[in-house]
């Protein structure tokens, strides 16, 4: 088994789930999800035993182009992330009625498709049109069946789309560079072209600026806070779950690797700016009225720390961001997802008119109460191994830049015990909030199961994806004595 029948199974799961029709697409595209999850197991079981699970094909001759999709620790890594969050953010769906229901379902595993080839694609004009496709169905989801006012959910949408393609366009600029230089899009051959250091800046601030859109870094997030909100929670979930992993993987997989003096040479910049957005994110996070934006600008805090852990070039900050990463996704879907509970209970996203959930569904209270208390990395929960080993990563360049990214903890810790205070333990709302559904029930439990076996375990996942890691910095390190 190769790793290609997983985007097999997405895309035609995508087709099926349209075709299945309005009444049927919920069911066909869970089924299909729960396939693709369960082939990337089996990918990954294979790979773990030493069989080929890669896939090459020459696709064209002029430009020269492969169809090359790798499995490694990296890759299947986020593969997994990717198929398992994806039938988890569509049982989430399934308490809401959508129109055009079939459209609906088919975008969102249309998008697990995109954003699975972007992870394991290994030629670089590939990797873009997959990079590219993730915006499509997502500009669709959030502009058709986001929430409030038409004019300014388009008006987000908009900017989220033009910002991101306009983006892209710099890191495509780098490629078409690259293959200049060595007629080639595959990543084996772009790691050793031989670049003056001035090139290698051309080429590295070209994918920054992409990376840097997409997770989004300050000063380019302007787009995110407004999007997380308007979209519909499945939208929200795959963006803040899945797609901004994207950028930073490709950071290790790409920017890093194929322009290693430029990354030391502009480490301070980029990571000053990562740890600006932890700053940004979290004062701006207390002083949110509406959850989801709450959410919104706490991810933009943690993610910032998860980038300014890749730009550290260690192996602690490329490690702890992998780790964190996957943390990072399963705690930010379970968040939204409780969000997007209470909204349907009192018809509100405004934290003041929230209150007494405790009271009538301590089932609920207790189940939020730990992902919240995994967003602010408690010991035991997976997102403390990952924010402990980015700190770390940071301390051993500058302990100052450790107290700086320290603060998404600490402020963490305060805007999220305040806003469950005020939600779960406040005055009593006028509406009635029902107790957790058993399918709402099952997607907490799954959720929290991962984050609490990972946070007492991590061996498997750090065992995993430490050799990649290990080459990759070798290779770098090996670049920059030769220089």
């Amino acid at each position: 088994m190769n790793v290609s029948i997983i985007l097999i199974i997405l895309l035609a799961g995508a087709l099926v789930t349209y075709l299945a029709g309005n009444k049927w697409a919920s069911k066909a595209a869970v089924l299909f999800s729960i396939a693709a999850f369960a082939a990337t197991i089996g990918v990954t079981i294979s790979y773990s035993n030493g069989e080929a699970t890669s896939f090459i094909f020459h696709w064209l001759k002029s430009p020269n182009v492969f169809l090359a999709f790798q499995s490694d620790g990296l890759s299947l890594s986020m593969l997994l992330l990717t198929t398992a969050l994806t039938p988890i953010i569509l049982f989430s769906s399934l308490g809401n009625t959508f129109k055009n229901a079939k459209s609906f379902y088919a975008l969102i595993l249309f998008m697990a498709f995109a954003m699975a080839g972007a992870f394991i694609s290994v030629d670089g004009f590939v990797y873009y049109i997959f990079w590219e496709l993730a915006l499509i169905p997502i500009y669709f989801i959030a502009l058709v069946w986001g929430s409030g006012d038409s004019e300014s959910r388009k008006k987000a949408v908009v900017k989220f789309f033009i910002y991101t393609f306009a983006g892209s366009l710099f890191m495509l600029v780098s490629f078409l560079y690259l293959y200049q230089k060595t007629g080639s899009f595959l990543s084996v051959h772009l790691y050793k072209a031989f670049l003056t250091p001035k090139e290698q800046l051309f080429v590295s601030l070209g994918f920054f600026l992409a990376y840097a859109i997409k997770i989004p870094v300050i000063p380019f997030h302007t787009w995110q806070a407004n999007v997380y909100q308007k979209a519909p929670s499945a939208g929200t979930m795959l963006l803040s779950g899945i797609m901004l992993k994207m950028a930073i993987f490709s950071i290790v997989r790409w920017q890093l690797p194929i322009a290693p003096l430029a990354a030391k040479e502009l480490m301070n910049v980029f990571i000053g700016l990562c740890i600006a957005g932890v700053i940004y994110g979290s004062v701006l996070a207390l002083k949110q009225k509406d959850i989801k934006k709450l959410f919104a600008y706490s991810s933009l805090a943690h993610v910032g720390l998860i980038a300014a852990g890749t730009y550290t070039l260690t192996l602690d900050g490329l490690r702890g961001a992998f780790l964190q990463m996957i943390a990072h996704g399963f705690v930010v879907v379970g968040l939204f997802f409780a969000a997007e509970i209470i909204a349907r209970r009192f018809e509100t996203g405004k934290i003041e008119e929230m209150g007494g959930i405790r009271s009538q569904s301590p089932k609920f209270t207790s189940m939020f109460m730990i992902l919240v208390l995994a967003s602010v990395a408690l010991p035991g929960t997976f997102n403390f191994i990952g924010e402990f080993e980015l700190l770390y990563s940071l301390y051993q360049l500058d302990i100052w830049l450790a107290v700086l990214g320290g603060t998404t903890i600490i402020l963490g810790a305060f805007y999220m015990l305040r806003m469950f205070q005020q939600v779960m333990l406040g005055e009593q709302n006028a509406r009635a909030f029902a107790d957790v559904t058993f399918g709402e029930g099952a997607v907490f439990v799954a959720i929290i199961a991962v984050l609490l076996f990972f946070g007492l375990y991590p061996k498997p996942i750090v065992d995993f994806i430490t050799p990649e890691l290990e080459t990759i910095l070798a290779s770098i390190n090996r670049f920059n004595l030769a220089r």
